[in-house]
């Protein structure tokens, strides 16, 4: 019986290496909850397709890309062109295992800012507008990804978070952002140790799930 491991890289090789089909397993219009764009109306695509494997992942059915459809891109752009605010955001699962050039290109011709939102695990496809890394310890970013951070977004999880948050910091431009994040289920006891931090190491700022404050997707 082959491995969880090994069904997930088959699906994901089934998935048109020139980018013109990807696996959707949702995309909704909403409000951005967190970083660096929190409060801006957007239409989310997440695509299917995980080898990360966060265990504190709030969408783990997103991991198996064989469980999604695989959807012309002309299909994705014309339903996100047809919502008012003309940003999207990309994410996944971890969107980067993918070919992404056609899809922003297309999103772009059609006047749609183009965001992602990745762990940065393999390196950068598609044209953006920005680009926010989660990196995660389960899978370490890939280091070409580093420079193109607009944001750097760090989910805090345990008190040895703050000094890997750093160790990430280094890596990134000078002009990124960066932000701390308490993981949503250890929100109440982590958030005293983000605040103190933030206050004695300025340069970082606070990012909250406020979706989830607000109940919406």
């Amino acid at each position: 019986m082959e491995s969880t491991k090994t069904l997930k890289t088959a699906s994901i090789h089934q998935v048109p290496k020139d980018g013109s089909r990807l696996p959707l397993m949702e995309a909704f219009y909403t409000i951005q909850g967190e970083g660096g764009n929190t409060g801006t109306a957007a239409y989310f695509i997440r695509l299917g397709g995980c080898d990360v494997g966060c265990h504190w992942c709030d969408v783990k059915e997103s991991w198996d890309a064989e469980l999604h459809p695989l959807t012309a891109i002309e299909e994705i752009v014309s339903t996100a062109a047809a919502f008012p605010g003309k940003t999207v955001v990309v994410t996944g699962g971890e969107p980067l295992l993918y070919n992404l050039n056609p899809l922003t290109s297309l999103l772009q011709e059609n006047g749609i800012r183009t965001m992602i939102e990745t762990s940065g695990a393999y390196p950068l496809s598609g044209y953006w507008d920005w680009v926010c890394l989660s990196p995660k310890k389960f899978k370490a970013p890939d280091v070409s990804v580093y420079p193109f951070a607009d944001e750097l977004k760090v989910i805090i999880f345990n008190k040895s978070d703050f000094a890997w948050a750093e160790e990430h910091a280094a890596r990134v431009g000078e002009k990124t952002k960066l932000y701390l994040q308490p993981e949503w289920s250890k929100a109440n006891q982590l958030m005293p140790l983000i605040v103190e931090y933030v206050k004695s190491n300025p340069q970082w700022r606070v990012s909250l799930q406020t979706h989830k404050y607000m109940d919406i997707p």
